[in-house]
């Protein structure tokens, strides 16, 4: 069984609508595939139908934004109830304030290269969850880079001037949310050292205790050393080890089932939905 736990759509950062995305996740001979777009859930149900219709297990998720301290951290709500007050109240903090980041950052790069906040409009579309990577496109579409992934290196990375913070919850508070709407909390790219700054295990440890359910360990952006340590810290703390895609359509080199989630790690994560 082919078991996909992250992907995006057009809702967040990805290329693809919630309808392409499942017929692709189809194509790739995926089994079950969860839809997790950046804090929110608008997804959900064309993905869902769609998903039916081909015969393929849906997970309903969403990749939520928090911190700890100043570190970012992104995490897997999966399987949480919808509508429940804080997990809604929270995701719509967190992209009322993405947008204006993202404002502010368009701001100051306009001063060195030719966009406008229109551009970004333009490549954003109807996404609930506009960010960085639609700067990047409006970038790319001015011809000013090659890639997405060349804008980041360039003009988008945390260590940037051109970077704005944004408000996101603390990850603990993050994990008792998802937990109280129902969600299985699994810890996205723990170790993705290329993105930023990275918590030390003792922050792992103690989100363990709080709640956290798993850790995304077969990823593109972990070396074979930062797999074995996670691998380790996720046997030492009772933590189910996952493996995911990061799909984006275009946006990104990850494919489709790049990276799976074993039967076994699924329905040990399936067991704990609230």
């Amino acid at each position: 069984m082919r078991i996909d736990l992250h992907t995006h759509s057009t809702v967040s950062d990805g290329t693809g609508t919630p309808e392409q995305v499942m017929h692709e996740a189809y194509e790739a001979r995926l089994d079950i595939v969860a839809l997790t777009d950046h804090d929110s859930i608008d997804g959900w149900g064309e993905a869902s139908e769609v998903a039916s219709g081909l015969g393929l297990g849906f997970v309903p998720g969403i990749e939520i934004s928090a911190k700890d301290r100043w570190v970012s951290i992104h995490m897997l709500a999966l399987w949480p109830r919808p509508f429940d007050e804080d997990l809604v109240a929270m995701l719509a903090r967190t992209r009322a304030a993405r947008l204006t980041r993202a404002r502010e950052m368009v701001g100051l790069i306009a001063a060195d290269y030719p966009i406008t906040w229109d551009d970004v409009m333009e490549f954003s579309g109807d996404a609930a969850t506009v960010g960085r990577p639609h700067i990047a496109d409006a970038l790319v579409a001015r011809g000013c880079f090659p890639s997405r992934d060349a804008v980041f290196a360039d003009v988008l990375h945390n260590g940037s001037a051109y970077y704005v913070p944004h408000y996101a919850p603390d990850v603990h508070d993050a994990v008792r949310v998802i937990r109280a709407a129902g969600g299985v909390p699994v810890f996205a790219h723990p170790a993705a050292h290329a993105r930023g700054k990275v918590v030390p295990d003792r922050v792992i440890r103690s989100l363990a205790a709080a709640g956290l359910a798993g850790l995304e360990i077969d990823h593109r952006d972990h070396d074979d050393a930062s797999r074995t340590r996670l691998h380790d810290l996720a046997a030492k703390h009772g933590l189910v080890p996952t493996g995911s895609s990061d799909y984006h359509g275009d946006g990104k080199l990850n494919r489709l089932g790049e990276n799976l989630t074993s039967p076994e790690a699924y329905e040990a994560l399936r067991a704990q939905r609230g």
